[in-house]
């Protein structure tokens, strides 16, 4: 039995390793990928440290990787599409269970399952995709690149355009310039957004924020954050505020410099609850808070496009490649902070 190496983990155990396991086969519908890039998400730290938890997971042991390019090894019987051996691909994060009355029916899913979290992912050698998961990306696009788009671009890039709608001219404030903020300040940005404020409380995520395009760069410890924001937007406060930290305190202060039909927009995730202190100044302006997960159909084409006219570069994005053997060494150079990595990529 042919093996390859892979990063599993064991959630009942909480132990992540790097091991060998047999190499899947496709089934019906189903194509085996050759991995040629794999990103590393900070959502892989938290089902590692068990601060997030697989829904849907059959078993204990998973592969993670939700992020995934690569190349059509060989295909499964019953295929609708043309998937040569050879061809460049990247995987969608997210797939529909397949089995639930929706499903059955051609209905959406309410029960969507995730790649690297609810059944194996991309830290591997080869993965196995479901046709409809796939999606052709052009030989222009380095795999790198094409593999961070799921989720690392496309979640930001659907909160900025979809859930927030941001316009040209709109003013935009964005809370965490990690591996997502520092997507949505570009993708605000590329958007028309005017001005684009960056908060993140460590100085190399503010640098890269402006490096990304932001037009102002703020400490949310600074005592005069507020008068910076209202300067910024010439005293009418921000149109939208994304939070990408999920921390309670970072919500409280972009609510707080909304101006008129200001949105606040929730894209990191948290368990704990959602405050507005000033509620009388909330309903009087008629903010509005919005909560965000994912992307949708047509976000990652869309983004491929981008990418491969030159309007998007993503190359900036890539912080390093790095073996799938040193996997655990990724994760915690991710965690620990110490250089704020936008996205380093696994190379199988």
């Amino acid at each position: 039995m042919e093996t390859m190496p892979a990063g599993r983990l064991d959630v009942a155990a909480g132990r992540f390793t790097v091991e060998e396991v047999p190499v899947p086969e496709p089934g019906p519908g189903e194509v085996l990928i050759e991995v040629r890039a794999a990103g590393v998400c900070l959502s892989d730290a938290h089902l590692i440290d068990g601060s997030l938890r697989p829904l849907y997971l059959a078993g204990e042991k998973v592969t993670l990787g939700h992020e995934v390019a690569g190349v059509v090894h060989a295909a499964g019987p019953r295929l609708v599409g043309d998937w040569a051996p050879g061809r460049r691909v990247l995987l969608a994060a997210g797939q529909s269970c397949g089995v639930c009355p929706s499903c059955v029916r051609r209905r959406p899913c309410p029960r969507v399952l995730t790649r690297g979290v609810d059944y194996d992912g991309g830290w591997a050698r080869y993965a196995l995709a479901r046709e409809d998961t796939l999606v052709p990306i052009p030989d222009g696009l380095p795999f790198e690149q094409a593999a961070i788009i799921p989720d690392a671009v496309s979640t930001p890039y659907a909160a900025v355009v979809g859930t927030a709608g941001v316009r040209p001219a709109q003013s935009v404030g964005i809370w965490g310039a990690g591996g997502l903020g520092a997507h949505a300040v570009r993708l605000a940005r590329l958007a028309g957004a005017v001005p684009v404020i960056a908060v993140d409380p460590l100085p190399v995520a503010r640098e890269r924020a402006l490096a990304f395009g932001a037009d102002a760069a703020l400490d949310p410890a600074a005592p005069d954050l507020t008068a910076a924001v209202l300067r910024a937007t010439g005293g009418a406060g921000l149109d939208v505020a994304l939070d990408f930290a999920g921390v309670p305190a970072v919500r409280e202060q972009a609510a707080a410099v909304l101006g008129a039909a200001g949105v606040l927009v929730l894209v990191g995730l948290t368990h704990e609850p959602l405050t507005i202190t000033q509620g009388t100044r909330f309903s009087y302006l008629g903010n509005q808070v919005r909560g965000h997960y994912g992307s949708g159909p047509g976000h990652i084409e869309e983004l491929i496009r981008l990418a491969t006219t030159g309007r998007l570069d993503l190359g900036p994005s890539v912080s390093g490649l790095v073996p799938l053997t040193e996997a655990p060494h990724a994760v915690e150079r991710l965690t620990s902070g110490a250089d704020r990595p936008v996205r380093l990529v696994l190379v199988p």
